[in-house]
């Protein structure tokens, strides 16, 4: 591998070797150094400038940007644009982006190159501040732009607009979604073969760009996670495929040729975006089998624990009977050789307290550990456990507020004192990933303050267990909660207000 530092662009190729099912040639251009400009509000046409970055350097542009009533307006030409598959097979047109400061990416359109390598495009956007780059794709409508940038806007000294610095966020511009985990073979390329008219020529890169956006859909999974779009596109290219070999009118293909890449795309997009879900689904699931796994060893430690004590206990009674025995025998051994007292005096019965037993004991610690949570959260009784709430104005988004975490500090100097106490944190809301998010938000503070990690498992529910109404907002306002779960054999398993009945009434 080889890295190029220069003029605030990294660039690095990348060969892999034939076996390797990777492109054989993969191009990453990073910059640094794109600035958006907020245009005027009907200020007037602005001027700005095109250059090319280190992989296209001779290339340059210029374009006419004007704010109109609800759009910006673009109007831009471009010269020494060489074919994009100089960067690899895969890459056969050119596509112009409206990057927004904080790095939302907006495709703009097609950079359709003439003869000359010049392009001249007429576009219209709706974002009001943004930079213009351009990158080489495998087909005219991806939606998030590849690694390779081509060319980016330069502001002259008569650009007309405020300057601001593109912050590309991976969560608004992630990169390389669109590398090809493919053989060579299977690419499309407009390399080599026979010469043709120009309209002949667009026709056939059309359908070349739609062949690989169904090959890149294809490989992400779409034909398990999105059937019919990905259908539907294979519908149209093979269709496509056909009237061009039928010769038939070159427009008719080309419609039909970026439809089928445009149902490609968002095929690939549903892809993504269900198999993000499987995953978290999986995981979700995962984490509820080994918090089961952890909670029934706890239970069988616990009882393990509890039986142990008990035979201690019942060992321990066992030896104090016999010495009352004994002793019982001595004394009555000695009242047979001692002389028979005068008869003594009659007074009450002294009333003694009984004997604290192991139940007696875990509900006088249950009450006292209930009262404790309760100086800090609402904490009900329940035959669960002891479950405090941590209510939905407590989060902001899907962490904690600074003062939720202050509070549940003082739950962890709790349970820190006890480590045979067990926690479950669940969390609710309408969707299962912000539920699993907010559960593991309440777990990391609670284990950041001292609580045991082996002792602390977190779970999302999603929507699967209101308290309320979601036809109100006030109900959902309740559903939306994470409980947590204290249990333990030390509290034992009966609430505070429960109690056994007997079968028949005593008198």
């Amino acid at each position: 591998m080889r890295a190029i530092l220069l003029a605030g662009l990294l660039v690095g190729v990348v060969y892999a070797q034939p076996p390797d099912p990777q492109p054989l040639y993969r191009v990453t251009v990073i910059s640094r150094s794109l600035e958006a400009i907020n245009y005027e509000h009907r200020g007037g046409p602005s001027p700005l400038d095109f250059q090319g970055t280190v992989l296209l350097p001779h290339m340059k542009g210029t374009a006419i940007v004007e704010s109109q009533r609800g759009s910006v307006a673009i109007d831009a030409k471009f010269e020494h644009l060489e074919a994009p598959t100089r960067f690899g097979r895969e890459y056969l047109t050119y596509v112009l982006w409206a990057i927004s400061p904080e790095g939302r990416a907006r495709n703009l359109g097609e950079v359709l190159v003439d003869s000359s390598n010049k392009a001249h495009v007429k576009v219209t956007t709706d974002l009001q501040a943004f930079g213009l780059m351009i990158t080489a794709e495998p087909y005219f409508s991806v939606s998030i732009p590849s690694d390779v940038v081509v060319a980016e806007n330069v502001v002259r000294p008569d650009t007309i607009g405020a300057r601001e610095m593109v912050n590309a966020k991976y969560e608004l511009l992630p990169r390389g979604q669109y590398t090809l985990n493919l053989q060579a073979a299977q690419l499309r390329s407009m390399e080599g073969g026979e010469k043709l008219s120009y309209d002949r020529y667009e026709a056939v890169l059309e359908l070349y760009q739609a062949e690989n956006a169904v090959q890149i859909a294809r490989s992400l999974g779409a034909d398990r996670y999105a059937p019919e779009s990905i259908g539907k596109a294979t519908t149209l290219l093979t269709q496509a495929e056909d009237m061009n070999a039928r010769r038939v009118d070159t427009h008719a293909v080309v419609s039909a040729a970026r439809e089928a890449a445009q149902m490609a795309e968002d095929a690939r997009t549903i892809s993504v975006r269900r198999r993000d879900e499987d995953r978290i689904h999986e995981e979700v699931q995962q984490s509820q089998n080994q918090g089961e796994l952890r909670r029934r060893a706890e239970e069988d430690a616990a009882q393990a624990r509890a039986d142990a004590q008990a035979e201690a206990e019942q060992a321990a009674q066992a030896r104090e009977d016999a010495a009352a025995a004994e002793a019982q025998a001595r004394a009555a051994q000695q009242a047979a050789l001692t002389p028979l007292p005068p008869p003594p005096v009659r007074t009450a019965p002294v009333q003694t307290a009984p004997a604290a037993t192991p139940d007696t004991s875990r509900m006088q610690f249950r009450a006292q550990l209930l009262a404790q949570l309760n100086g800090t959260f609402a904490t009900r009784d329940t035959p669960r456990g002891l479950v405090l709430t941590v209510t939905n104005s407590m989060f902001d988004g899907d962490g904690l507020r600074f003062d939720t975490g202050q509070r549940l500090a003082n739950v962890a100097a709790v349970l820190a004192s006890h480590p045979e106490l067990s926690v479950r944190v669940e969390g609710y809301a309408e969707a299962q990933a912000l539920s699993q998010e907010r559960a593991q938000a309440v777990r990391a503070a609670l284990v950041a303050q001292g609580a045991r990690p082996g002792s602390v498992a977190a779970i999302g529910f999603g929507d699967s267990r209101p308290i309320a109404s979601n036809a109100t907002a006030a109900g959902r306002e309740q559903n939306r909660r994470v409980e947590v779960v204290v249990n333990g054999a030390s509290i034992g398993s009966t609430a505070l207000w429960d109690r056994p009945y007997p079968l028949r009434s005593e008198r």
